[in-house]
């Protein structure tokens, strides 16, 4: 892949320790890990990486790189440009769906990885079925009500409820970089393909899940990864979807406490 193919905007910050890719859920950016990166650079160099629409990065209105699997090459090539060899992992949300294919795809260059609650990355037959007509019905409404539009979705962020406001006011900021047209590529082309539900028995890496338990929608995902992702480690969190902004003292304990303990 040429440098010209990777479409995402990513920065990396100094730290201490071995690298780790960071990447967010829908309708966030960057800021989802303001309450985090002061911890983790202790241990680490973090990698910020942001979604194509969203943040810094580019919105091809061309489907290809929506698709999950070019988005795996993506980090290959983030990975090979930054002549790392082996990094972390740390997928929240929807991007955890993205950084556990990416784990499975490429292996030998994992060290481990972390991930939070996915509905998507872990999504049975039944959710993807009715997920694939609301994809398209957000993805109409990204192209028919544009800005505006992105406000109406249930996950934007400033309807989130649980998170602190100065946490939330930052992730409402970088909302405004939200491109609805390639929102709504992302609603089709990503979303729907996002499940690695029927792979996640052949996980190769030491992974950790730091689980919200207080979003009962994940239930069910959350006990079939316990059955089914070898040698998972589960951190249980009195806390929701954003368990990393919820509880980040908690989340940045077991971040820390992992990476430490798997590093080379």
């Amino acid at each position: 892949m040429s440098e010209h193919d990777i479409h995402l905007h990513y920065e990396v910050l100094d730290g201490d320790g071995p690298y780790i890719m960071m990447l967010h859920g829908m309708l966030s950016s960057r800021a989802q890990w303001d309450l985090n990166i002061a911890a983790i650079q202790k241990v680490a160099r973090p990698v910020l990486v942001e979604l194509l629409a969203h943040g810094r990065s580019a919105s091809p209105e061309h489907p290809e790189p929506y698709d999950p699997e070019y988005y795996v090459e993506s980090f290959e090539a983030i990975r090979d440009k930054l002549n790392i060899d082996r990094w972390f992992l740390c997928g929240q949300s929807f991007g955890a769906g993205l950084t556990m294919r990416y784990a499975l795809r490429h292996p030998s260059r994992i060290i481990a990885q972390i991930f939070t609650n996915s509905s998507s990355a872990l999504a049975g037959e039944e959710y993807l079925s009715t997920f694939r007509n609301t994809a398209e019905q957000r993805a109409r409404l990204m192209e028919q009500g544009g800005k505006e539009g992105i406000k109406e979705l249930p996950i934007y962020p400033g309807k989130a409820r649980r998170l602190p406001e100065a946490a939330r006011e930052a992730l409402v900021r970088d909302a405004e970089l939200l491109e609805p047209r390639g929102l709504a590529q992302a609603f089709r082309y990503s979303s729907p393909f996002l499940s690695i539900r029927d792979e996640a028995v052949n996980t190769a890496v030491p992974t950790l899940l730091v689980h919200g338990a207080v979003e009962k929608r994940f239930r069910a995902n959350y006990e079939y990864a316990v059955a089914n992702i070898p040698n998972l480690e589960v951190v249980e969190v009195d806390a929701g979807h954003a368990v990393n902004i919820e509880a980040a003292d908690i989340f940045n304990d077991a971040v820390t406490a992992w990476i430490e303990q798997h590093s080379d």
